[in-house]
Parts: structure tokens; C-alpha cells; sequence
């Protein structure tokens, strides 16, 4: 939604601060829900060219910062000021009802005053054209008059073109454009609303996930678009590679803290992990120090002698600012079980035609999967990806040709449909002990631990988990007695970064073969060895993994050639 925002001036954050104030201010902000406590006495400020990206484990509150920011959620202490006459531009996950208007109408209503114009212009030719309005008429005329007028200030018939431009920028075909939005799956719908945003020349855009439904190729034309950007932009996202292309500024909300790292999300890390180690030795070297005077108090308390050193000693103590010891997340590694050893050769597609209709997928694709290769499929929306994944793990059969699984590959496959298979009656837990009756609880916790349900989380019932809590599961159960062929199919999807890290981790200690789609592009970088680029012109292996692709091709993704 686009949002114009009206309030007070703002003052300065800062009596030393000589420049603009800031377009939004969170100031000395406290929020909870519930027991859960999301920040207290927080502050936080976004500047006109502003590049800020949130982070912070699930539930912290980054949302619940852009809910503050456009006035959907009040804080509990402390002030949310935004500057007068702001324009804020939001983007989250509820796409709103959009069925019975086309894909481009949906987009344009985004554009403000600029798109009710354009309405508007239509009805008043509609009218004119109307015999029976014909006593309106120089009415109606004065009216076009001053709409045009408006409407030709605001570029408004450059509008139609920008849309478009935009659209496709997102992945929209010419011919999907202008088909009925409603149509549409919810990740395109979800398209379809970040153009929406995207078209309301905002001053601020808080942009939340905006990626999670979006290719490769659509997720570098979203990075050109905001490195164009001259307003203030705030986003999260769990593409490491995104932000470390967009971020100038990371904003870690922990704990009831907002701390804010100038540079990139690399950067950040490397600024958080040093932090973290100067605040464990203080606080070590305060223990220290506190122990030494505490052994001096206990030595002596009870001697008269010593009376007066003891009780300096004791005034010394309690007046010391005591060092909190640093705050660990709580990353869990687990070490997956070898899978049994496969024939070298794992999978041979020879001569597979596979056709949709009218639409040729492939046209005589041969391939051969050796024991131990790990291969990513590159490819545009429609190239055939998810289907070779499908035909390989058996869900599709080809036209023509053949593919044929080697000698003692056990295979498991992810796909999203996957997730529907969980028992909506279960519990995380439930779910991996009907998996594996004979493993132990406390492994079976570690587990669930190292995908992100920890604690009381586990009782979570299957039915009212998220996407992305519904993929970690599979994962897990998956994983856990892993096959020796793993085909996947947008594992990442809906993952955070941390999530992401430690399944980098354990795929890359896999001892398998490895066929797998993915948007991500770090990744992608870690665990592929071979590529497979599917065009129009047919397919091309790339020896190497998607470094080497990327400087053999000259393009990041396959859509994005010349």
C-alpha cells in the first residue's frame, strides 16, 4: 500500500547533528506482544537515501518496525514521527483482493493521484461521448481540461509505459499483462503488488521480504530499480546476496535493542562477530576482577582488623557498572548420518522430449548425473527447471525418451507440494517421531532445533505452521536419514539466513549427489559444482559451479543475457 503520512515537523535526533532530520523516527520506542517484550527504549532513524536493512532472528520485530511506521501498530512508549507531506511506500505479504481488474490496472492503482486522474479521464471521455450527457457537455470539457492538465504534470501518460516496464521487470510476460489478476497464483500476485508499490514514486519504501517470490532474474532487475532510488528505503530480506547489494546500513533488532552497523550485511557480520568478542572479554575480565575482590571480602569479613578494607572493597563493588555478558543466537548444527553409496552413475535422461500443450519443453535432452556431482539448473520461468526435477524424481513421465534412476540410488525429492503431505493433526515433534519410532528424543529435539524449532516450539501443531515452518520441517524429516540422490526444488524458499547457513553446512558435508533449483544466489555459489542452463536454444553445461557460470556466461542468470 502507498500511505501519504501528515504530522508534526520532526525535531533533530541530535543537537550535534547538522543535516536534514530524518523523513521517520522511531524515538525512545517500546513495543511488546503479549509476554514477549520487542523492544524497550528503542530509536531509529531513516534518511532521505537512506539503504537500511533489517535484520534479527524470527520474532523479533522486524515487521512489527514497519507496522509502527505506517501507523498499523501504535507503540506502547516513545513516539513514531514522520516528516509532513511523507510519502511511504509498504510492501508486506498481505496482497489485499485484486480479482476483476488485469494484471496492469492492479499494478496502476498504486500510482496515487496519478492513476485516480487517469480513472477518471476515462469516464469523463466516456461522458462526453455520451448523446445523452450532450447538455453537460461544456461542463464536462472544463472538467478534462483541468484533469489533463493535472495528469500531464504528473507524467501521468508516461504511466502506462512505466507500468509495464515494470511488470516485466518482475517477470510478466506482454500477454499476462493484461489478463485478469485474480488468475494468478499468490506468488505472482504478490508480483503484482510489489509493482503496485513500486509505481507510487514513494519518498520512503519499506519493503518487507520483497524477494521471497521473485527469480533471479527478477530479484537483479529489483536490485537496479532500488540502487536507482533516490527516497529512503528500509527492507528485510533473506537473500544475503540482495543485501549486500542494497544495504549501506544494517539495523540489528535483538533483544529489545536496535544497534545500527554502517556497511554492507557482510560487513555487518564481521562488525557483529567482533563485538560480540570485546564484550565477552570485558565481561570475562570483569568476573575476574570481581571474584578477586569477592575472595578478598569473604577472607576478611569477619576479621575486625580489616573491617574498614573490607567495607571499601564492598562500596567498590556495588558501585561498578556491571558488563551484561554478550547475547548468543542460538545457531544448532546437526550431523547428518551418512546416506548409503550409490552406482556412479545416478541418473541418465537419454533423448526426453516433454511438451504442455503446444509448448515444446524439450526437444530430445540427454543429461547424465554422475555419483557425487552437485548440479544446479538455471533456467527462465517456463524453461523446464521444475520439470526435469519432476521427471527425474518420477512425479512426470516424459513424451519421448528415457530417464533411468542408477543402481542403489535412493532418492528424495522437495518441492512445495511436498508440505502438503504433513498430518495437520500432528506436532513438529509428532511429526519426526511417527518418522523415527526408534530415535531417541533428545536427538529428535536437536533436530527440530537445527530447523528452527526450538524450546516449546515443537508442540507447534503442523496445521497452523507458516510456509516457511512447514519447509523446515520437511527438511528435517528429509535429512535426517538422508538418500543418496536429493532433488529439490526451491529449498530455500521462505528460509531465513541462518536457516539457509546451516543447511549450506550440512549439504555441503552430504556425501550424495546433489540436483537442485534455487533463486539464491549464495547458495547457489556454495554447493553447486555443475550447471545446467536451460534456453530456448536448448541446454549447455557449465563445468564449475555458479561462480565459474557467471564468468563463463557473462550473466548472472540465464534472462539476463546481452
Amino acid at each position: 500500500m502507498v500511505r501519504s503520512v501528515a504530522v508534526a515537523e520532526l525535531a533533530l535526533v541530535s543537537t550535534f547533528w547538522q543535516g536534514p532530520p530524518p523523513v521517520i523516527q522511531l524515538d525512545s520506542v517500546s513495543k511488546r506482544h503479549g509476554s514477549q517484550i520487542l523492544f524497550v527504549d528503542a530509536s531509529l532513524g531513516v534518511y532521505k537515501g537512506d539503504r537500511v536493512g533489517l535484520v534479527g532472528p524470527n520474532g523479533a520485530g522486524k515487521s512489527t518496525v514497519f507496522r509502527l511506521m505506517v501507523g498499523q501498530e501504535q507503540p506502547d512508549a516513545g513516539q513514531v514521527n514522520v516528516e509532513r507531506g511523507t510519502v511511504v511506500g509498504y510492501f508486506d505479504q498481505n496482497v489485499g483482493e485484486m480479482t476483476g481488474q488485469s494484471v496492469l490496472e492492479a499494478a496502476l492503482t498504486g500510482a496515487g493521484e496519478a492513476a485516480r486522474l487517469r480513472s477518471e479521464l476515462a469516464k469523463l471521455e466516456a461522458d462526453m461521448a455520451d448523446p445523452d450527457k450532450f447538455d453537460q457537455l461544456e461542463e464536462l470539457v472544463e472538467r478534462f481540461g483541468a484533469v489533463q492538465a493535472r495528469f500531464d504534470e504528473l507524467g501521468g501518460y508516461a504511466l502506462d509505459a512505466r507500468a509495464e516496464e515494470v511488470l516485466a521487470g518482475l517477470g510478466f510476460e506482454p500477454d499476462v499483462v493484461q489478463g485478469d489478476v485474480g488468475k494468478l497464483s499468490g506468488g505472482w500476485k504478490m508480483r503484482v503488488a510489489l509493482a503496485r508499490v513500486l509505481l507510487g514514486k514513494p519518498d520512503v519504501l519499506l519493503l518487507d521480504e520483497p524477494t521471497n517470490h521473485l527469480d533471479i532474474e527478477s530479484i537483479i532487475w529489483l536490485e537496479g530499480f532500488l540502487k536507482a532510488f533516490d527516497g529512503g528505503l528500509v527492507i528485510t530480506s533473506h537473500d544475503k546476496a540482495f543485501l549486500n547489494r542494497i544495504a549501506t546500513r544494517i539495523v540489528d533488532i535483538d533483544g529489545g535493542e536496535m544497534n545500527s552497523y554502517s556497511g554492507n550485511y557482510d560487513f555487518y557480520r564481521e562488525q557483529y562477530r567482533l563485538r560480540q568478542e570485546q564484550q565477552a572479554a570485558q565481561f570475562a575480565r570483569q568476573q575476574a576482577m570481581l571474584a578477586k575482590e569477592q575472595a578478598f571480602i569473604d577472607r576478611f569479613k569477619a576479621r575486625a582488623s580489616h573491617a574498614a578494607q573490607v567495607q571499601s572493597r564492598v562500596k567498590k563493588v556495588e558501585k561498578i557498572e556491571k558488563i551484561e555478558p554478550p547475547r548468543t543466537r542460538k545457531v544448532i548444527d546437526f550431523d547428518f548420518r551418512a546416506p548409503p553409496r550409490s552406482g556412479d552413475d545416478v541418473v541418465q535422461l537419454s533423448d526426453v522430449h516433454k511438451a504442455y500443450g503446444k509448448k515444446v519443453i524439450y526437444d530430445g535432452l540427454d543429461l547424465l548425473v554422475r555419483r557425487g556431482e552437485r548440479w544446479c539448473v538455471m533456467g527462465v520461468n517456463g524453461a523446464g527447471k521444475s520439470t526435469l526435477l519432476k521427471l527425474v524424481a518420477g512425479v512426470s513421465e516424459p513424451d519421448q525418451g528415457e530417464v533411468k534412476i542408477g543402481a542403489s540410488v535412493k532418492l528424495g525429492y522437495f518441492a512445495q507440494h511436498a508440505m502438503e503431505v504433513l498430518d495437520a493433526n500432528q506436532t513438529v515433534l509428532q511429526a519426526l517421531q511417527a518418522a523415527f519410532p526408534l530415535s531417541n528424543l533428545g536427538v529428535l529435539r536437536t533436530l527440530a532445533g537445527a530447523f528452527g524449532f526450538s524450546g516449546d516450539s515443537v508442540e507447534k501443531s503442523c496445521a497452523v505452521l507458516s510456509g516457511g515452518e512447514k519447509a523446515r520441517l520437511v527438511l528435517a524429516l528429509m535429512l535426517f536419514d538422508p538418500p543418496n540422490l536429493l532433488v529439490l526444488d526451491e529449498p530455500t524458499n521462505h528460509l531465513d539466513i541462518e536457516t539457509k547457513e546451516m543447511l549450506v553446512r550440512a549439504l555441503s558435508n552430504f556425501e550424495g549427489t546433489l540436483l537442485f533449483v534455487s533463486h539464491d544466489r549464495s547458495f547457489l555459489s556454495a554447493l553447486s559444482t555443475r550447471v545446467l542452463e536451460l534456453t530456448e536454444a536448448g541446454c549447455r553445461v557449465y563445468p564449475g559451479g555458479y561462480d565459474e557460470y557467471v564468468a563463463q556466461s557473462g550473466h548472472e542468470a540465464p534472462g539476463l543475457r546481452g
